[in-house]
């Protein structure tokens, strides 16, 4: 069992919560003494506080920079893939 203590400011990584949970990326965006802000890319997109001696289940891996470059590509690429144009004119 980990702890959300173990993970470092502006990393990503692919983690599961619990022993069933699906493999989730997150970031840690912020930390504080006590707490860390973590963004969760699921969907939607989700942002939350936790504490630094919340457990985890695992820490798969910290994403490498070019992990990040690649996987950034995809997620923008399919963001837009939701949206369509209005065309009201």
């Amino acid at each position: 069992m980990y702890s959300y203590d173990l993970l470092e400011t502006g990393c990503y990584y692919l983690v599961k919560e619990k022993e069933d949970s699906p493999i989730t990326l997150i970031k840690v965006a912020v930390e504080s003494d006590h707490c860390l802000f973590i963004q969760r890319f699921d969907d939607p997109t989700e942002t939350e506080w936790k504490l630094k001696k919340d457990a985890l289940h695992e820490i798969i891996e910290c994403l490498s920079d070019d992990a990040v470059k690649e996987w950034e590509k995809q997620y923008k690429s399919n963001e837009d893939a939701y949206y369509e144009e209005d065309d009201d004119d």
